[in-house]
């Protein structure tokens, strides 16, 4: 039996069919094609259109610690002529003392934290911390204390008898019966405050930038957010990047301004540039070593000095007249050397093992610095044959990025939008999530961590 032959309309339609399939095929082939194989992550994480829609965070909301005087100014030189900042309600705020210079000085980073607190007003989009009064309302609470002015003044020698008033500051039970009349001292004062006891401590934050600061109670302050230059001389269980913020030196040479020369790879003459104190501790042993490896190289210049007034004057000059500036340990892995460098645009030379860089989740410090291990640093001629390879180009574009970061590391009051003082705070900020964390399940757990 002949079958019967398919209808016009039958026809049409698979036709009809036909010719759709073949259209998303061929949109689908073309798509394909047409893309690239896999798109830059820069490119991917640029992506944000509505970005620009988005109103800005919320400054930290911070309580700061009403301690007396003794604790934090009084501490400061009042010879100084400069003018008091002005926290805005006509009250003086004393000016960092220029006559505190040197080590006082790049270990002022307590002082700088508190000036940003007197500011009064709103947050505007410059601040990223602002005082509240009620505590209730805080985010963090600030302890005022300047624990490494207190040493650099009371127990610079450790052994000294004015090393009895840094250890009184921190605990009022280490005085004798003369101090018995004064104020309850700092860790009086946070044991009976409510507020470090509902949290432990875990959202306060202690200044502790220099390495003998707050040394003789440190581990009952261990759950609080310590700013630091370096993990150098804290255990594991006191100090670690979870919870505590790398915070920058200030620097001590003055800032290199209008850097702008026509060709800035010639206009520094000098390859690379290094000046202080040779004898060290620790890791910092490495300097006596350089020493004998890179004095008297040609395009070298390394100095034995201190931090003293002409010896920050030949500093100054050398950084601005070299390529590269050597960054070797101190007494522990970090020193101010580096932010000094930093501000006079010379590209950095960092030799030390476990040193931990300010601000690291925001800054690639491997765009404007080279990083030499201890070996590699000890091995004759590797270092500056490393150095003078380095082509003309290469330099140019680090020296362009230092110059475009080197506002990060300035500490001035008022602070401006994104130097040293804002970022530290930023910092902070980013460490109240893991800390509101750590606060609340601390409060329902009925045994210890399971994991």
């Amino acid at each position: 039996m002949a079958m019967a032959a398919p209808s016009i309309r039958t026809v049409a339609s698979v036709f009809g069919l036909l010719l759709l399939v073949f259209a998303l095929s061929s949109t689908v082939i073309y798509l394909v094609s047409s893309a690239p194989a896999a798109a830059p992550s820069s490119i991917l994480l640029n992506l944000r259109p509505f970005a620009a829609r988005c109103p800005p965070a919320p400054p930290l909301r911070v309580f700061m610690y009403d301690l007396p005087a003794r604790f934090h100014v009084a501490m400061m030189s009042t010879n100084s002529a400069a003018p008091a900042p002005s926290n805005g309600s006509g009250a003086a705020f004393p000016a960092w003392p220029p006559s505190a210079g040197g080590i006082r000085r790049q270990h002022s980073v307590e002082y700088w934290m508190m000036a940003s607190l007197q500011l009064q007003g709103g947050g505007g989009g410059a601040r990223e911390a602002v005082r509240v009064r009620d505590p209730d309302a805080a985010d963090a609470f600030f302890v005022p204390f300047f624990s490494s002015l207190s040493f650099n003044v009371h127990g610079r020698n450790m052994t000294d008898p004015d090393t009895e008033d840094d250890r009184r500051l921190q605990h009022s039970s280490l005085r004798p019966h003369s101090w018995q009349s004064c104020e309850v001292e700092l860790m009086d004062i946070l044991w009976k405050s409510k507020y470090w006891q509902r949290s432990a401590g875990r959202d306060h934050v202690i200044p502790m930038h220099h390495p003998n600061a707050f040394r003789f109670l440190r581990d009952m302050v261990n759950a609080s957010v310590l700013i630091v230059s370096d993990f150098g001389r804290y255990t594991k269980e006191l100090a670690s990047l979870k919870k505590d913020v790398v915070a920058p030196y200030v620097h001590v040479v003055d800032s290199l301004l209008n850097d702008d020369p026509s060709d800035p790879f010639e206009s520094r003459p000098t390859l690379l540039f290094f000046r202080g104190r040779t004898v060290r501790k620790d890791e910092g042993k490495i300097r006596k070593k350089l020493a004998k490896i890179l004095k008297d190289k040609d395009g070298v210049r390394f100095e034995d000095s201190l931090a003293t007034g002409d010896g920050i004057k030949t500093s100054t000059e050398g950084m601005r007249s070299s390529k590269f500036c050597l960054h070797p340990a101190g007494d522990t892995p970090s020193s101010c050397r580096l932010f000094d460098a930093i501000v006079s645009h010379c590209v950095p030379v960092i030799i030390s093992s476990r040193i931990e860089l300010p601000f690291e989740d925001e800054i690639d410090y491997s765009e404007f610095s080279l990083f030499f291990s201890v070996e590699e640093a000890l091995r004759p001629d590797y270092l500056l044959n490393q150095l003078r390879q380095m082509p003309k180009e290469k330099w140019v574009e680090m020296w362009s990025k230092l110059k475009n970061v080197s506002s990060h590391y300035e500490f001035q009051y008022p602070p401006r939008k994104g130097d040293a003082v804002n970022m530290i705070w930023r910092q902070v900020k980013h460490k109240i999530p893991a800390v509101n964390l750590a606060i609340h399940r601390n409060r329902r757990l009925k045994i210890p961590d399971w994991w």
